[in-house]
C-alpha cells in the first residue's frame, strides 16, 4: 500500500490497515489483522452499550437520539410519523479538520 495509493483510492479497508500495521511494526499479518478487528470491536461494543467514544487527536463518535418526529413523503404529501431512533455522527478533531484542510 503506497501512500499515492491511499489518496487516489479514496477508501481505507481493514486490510490495509492490518497490512500497514505488518509493516511498520512488525506484526505477523494474522495478529495485525487480529489487532485492528479488536479494536474495531472495542468501538462497536461501546457504541452499542450507549458510550460514545472519543478518540483524543482524531475525532468523536456521538450518539444523538431523535425523537418521533412527522414526516411526509414527498410524491404524494402523505405525512408519515418517523419512529424515534439512535443516529451516529462522527465530529473530527480540530487537529483532524486542521490537517484535513492542508
Amino acid at each position: 500500500m503506497s501512500e499515492a495509493r491511499d489518496k487516489t483510492e479514496g477508501t481505507l479497508t481493514r486490510a490495509d490497515l492490518a497490512e500497514r500495521l505488518h509493516r511498520e511494526i512488525g506484526l505477523s499479518r494474522a495478529e495485525s489483522a487480529e489487532l485492528v478487528e479488536q479494536v474495531l470491536d472495542r468501538i462497536t461494543e461501546a457504541l452499542v452499550a450507549g458510550s460514545n467514544v472519543k478518540l483524543s487527536s482524531f475525532g468523536s463518535f456521538l450518539l444523538r437520539r431523535k425523537g418521533q418526529r412527522v414526516g411526509r413523503n414527498p410524491k404524494t404529501g402523505v405525512v408519515v410519523p418517523i419512529e424515534p431512533r439512535t443516529v451516529l455522527t462522527f465530529r473530527p478533531s480540530p487537529l483532524l479538520r486542521q490537517q484535513i484542510n492542508r
